[in-house]
């Protein structure tokens, strides 16, 4: 027997724009990946599992996304700006000390993986399994590179040409701290965050201040 038009339940898109259907049905799809990959990994996360997941028909997610890789460097993107935004609140509410700033730029990436522990396993580890992923995790590395090393001649100074000491330190720190995280997360590196972020806050200021110390000393001998 058919329903009458007043007891039928509403669609699950009643009341959006097309162009409204279409973000939330990329939302979702994005919802469900992140949930895939950050718990099952690269196993369970495919189309059909997405889509699935997603509870979408399979032809939704054509309409977003060419292939899973494109889903899932959107995923990446998005990852990493919601962390960007994260750091970048938490420095500007340290104040302009130094060491005060470092401290609540490490803390703010322990908290954000840890809060999540998907947030860490799409970032610093399922990362590594995919070509195109991995190539993006590698143009995200030479951005913060170039941001790092910009801080470092904000706070010391620009180094004469040809110096490329702050490029290296400024590598050392970035590549660094992506391992450091990357052990924390799977227990290579024991013990608790605070203690973490101070350790790791140290030694990278203590890098940045001996790289400035080597700078102008070769300086002075030429």
């Amino acid at each position: 027997m058919p329903t009458s038009p007043a007891s039928r339940k509403p669609t699950r898109w009643v009341g959006l724009t097309p162009d409204d259907r279409r973000a939330e049905r990329r939302t979702l799809l994005l919802d469900a990946a992140f949930e895939l990959l950050g718990t099952e990994g690269w196993g369970g996360t495919t189309v059909r599992g997405v889509c699935q997941q997603a509870r979408l028909n399979p032809r939704y997610f054509y309409e977003s996304f060419d292939d899973l890789d494109a889903l899932l460097l959107a995923l990446y993107d998005r990852l990493v700006a919601e962390l960007g935004e994260e750091v970048l609140r938490a420095v500007a509410e340290a104040g302009d000390h130094p060491r005060a700033q470092m401290r609540a730029a490490i803390g703010s990436i322990l908290a954000f993986v840890d809060d999540d522990p998907r947030r860490g396993r799409v970032l610093y580890v399922e990362a590594l399994g995919n070509e195109a992923l991995n190539r993006r995790r590698i143009e995200t590395g030479h951005a913060l590179v170039a941001m790092v090393e910009q801080a470092g001649v904000e706070r010391h100074g620009r180094p004469r040409k040809g110096e490329q000491i702050g490029r290296v330190t400024a590598a050392i720190i970035v590549g660094g701290l992506a391992e450091l995280v990357a052990a924390w997360l799977d227990g290579r590196i024991d013990g608790p965050r605070d203690r973490i972020v101070e350790d790791a806050a140290d030694l990278m200021l203590a890098l940045g201040d001996t790289a400035a110390t080597i700078a102008v000393g070769r300086a002075k001998r030429r």
